[in-house]
């Protein structure tokens, strides 16, 4: 198994690769989330980040409040989001920030999970910011992999919960990314 920090390193990797690829004319495109464009794609991800010191310093939701609600990309989208990924995963470096307790909307997780879901969150937008753009979509090999074992392991997280539309079926022979994929219900 890949140690999951420098999983979560590879998983921005492919984000960030994504971003600094979107043109002034990309941000109004549909991503196959289609409650979102890629704007919102990249708001959300880069919202995602600006938590993440917080939390992992002990913050609670409501401490933090509505400070992160809305746009926060500005005027510099992707410098935004480099400046807040950046500090996101200089906050997961820190000296046991897997074992740290993360206080989250649904409850108080270990580190270690929150980094799954934010690793999770990061490989799959990934692939939804290449398809929007027109972008390779092939992220990381070891990535899919790993994804689609936690994937399968937290099943019961996705089901019903909204966050993805229904798992869509895939041949037994399919590889990880494609698994990893159906699973959130986008098909490849």
């Amino acid at each position: 198994m890949t140690d999951l920090v420098d999983l979560h390193g590879t998983a921005m990797a492919e984000f960030d690769r994504r971003v600094t690829e979107v043109t002034l004319t990309d941000w109004a495109l549909p991503t196959p989330d289609t409650d979102w464009d890629v704007h919102d794609l990249v708001n959300h991800l880069t919202t995602e980040q600006l938590w993440v010191p917080h939390l992992l310093a002990g913050a609670r939701i409501e401490d933090i409040g509505d400070r992160f609600d809305g746009d926060n990309l500005g005027e510099e989208p992707a410098a935004t989001w480099t400046i807040a990924s950046r500090e996101a995963r200089t906050a997961w470096l820190a000296p046991s920030a897997l074992d740290r307790t993360v206080h989250l909307s649904f409850g108080d997780v270990p580190g270690r999970e929150y980094l799954w879901q934010m690793t999770f969150d990061l490989g799959v937008h990934a692939w939804d910011l290449a398809r929007a753009i027109g972008a390779d979509e092939r992220i990381d090999g070891t990535l899919a992999e790993e994804l689609h074992a936690w994937a399968e392991e937290n099943k019961e997280m996705f089901t019903g919960s909204g966050l993805f539309a229904e798992p869509v079926p895939v041949g037994e022979d399919a590889d990880a990314q494609t698994k990893l994929l159906a699973l959130t219900g986008r098909k490849a």
